[in-house]
């Protein structure tokens, strides 16, 4: 670390222990509460870092499960509960939140996950004389908003800093003591082969927000921890994250041990896009020797 300085302290708090003795109040165990009620008494200042915007990721039916599509990129759409609205994070499509499902017409919707406009929410509710402020693409929209939450947090207007991967690198505050990470194993369920590698670096670089000047603690809330990635990236052990993961990637073939290459094909017509995509599928598969694996189309 620049200057010789220590690495803050890493505390993994057990999701399932807080859960089963009761003491989780919204979605913060009580060792994340407490810490964050002597942090704030002693005048220091704290990160809050949940790598999900907007309210809740996604709102779902209670009885048949359906969820809002997004009518361009088919992925689900976001709820973001200041403007009242579902919207796409890929394309920025925008619609009205439905008063019924309109699979089966229940009125049973529900708001599900965790976003940083929740965790602001939530965390004001229960720590009211807390300041807090909220560093994402819906509050930084332009420089000069984001550089104002951020001057407001060093001139210590605000004491909570809650945010997404704004937060995570590149910033240094003496007076922050205390990082938080909340779902520290939501990136391992991303379904993709660098999803280790990622939340080894996420954690990595959000726990280096605390103690720049003083000495810090980084508090990881997880129902994961015995991963190896969070368990190595808790000891700041680079050199054994890296003879695990690179072990996987050699037995299972992947990067760096060979190349991926992906083939799209765009189409506002469904069946003939699948259609063509199928065909040069085939035709590859037909051509290419055994050194090559041709997988889809999907």
């Amino acid at each position: 670390r620049y200057g010789g300085l220590e690495m803050p302290d890493i505390i993994v708090d057990d999701m399932r222990v807080e859960r089963k003795r009761k003491t989780v109040n919204g979605s913060f165990g009580s060792l994340l509460l407490d810490s964050i009620k002597s942090t704030l008494e002693d005048k220091k200042q704290v990160i809050l870092f949940q790598n999900r915007r907007g309210f809740a990721p996604r709102v779902e039916c209670g009885v048949c499960h359906w969820i809002p599509q997004c009518v361009n990129c088919d992925v689900s759409m976001t709820y973001h509960k200041a403007q009242n609205i579902l919207k796409c994070h890929y394309c920025g499509f925008t619609m009205s939140v439905p008063s019924q499902c309109p699979s089966c017409n229940s009125t049973d919707l529900k708001m599900q996950g965790l976003g940083t406009e929740r965790v602001e929410e939530e965390m004001q509710a229960i720590l009211p004389e807390a300041d807090i402020a909220r560093l994402d693409l819906d509050t930084a929209r332009s420089k000069n908003s984001y550089m104002n939450i951020l001057d407001k947090f060093r001139r210590h207007e605000t004491n909570v800093l809650v945010g997404t991967q704004m937060v995570s690198k590149g910033l240094d505050f003496d007076n922050v003591t205390l990082v938080i990470v909340l779902n520290g194993d939501s990136s391992l369920n991303i379904p993709d082969y660098k999803s280790a590698e990622r939340t080894f670096s996420l954690l990595t670089q959000v726990e280096g927000r605390a103690g720049r000047k003083k000495d810090g603690i980084a508090i990881i809330q997880t129902y994961n921890p015995d991963h190896y990635s969070i368990k190595y990236a808790t000891n700041h052990d680079y050199i054994n994250f890296y003879k695990k993961e690179i072990k996987i990637r050699k037995s299972l073939n992947y990067p760096p041990f060979t190349n991926i290459v992906a083939i799209r094909v765009l189409s506002k017509d469904y069946d003939l896009g699948f259609n063509d995509i199928t065909r040069v599928g085939n035709y590859l598969k037909s051509k290419l020797s055994n050194n090559f694996v041709v997988l889809g189309p999907t």
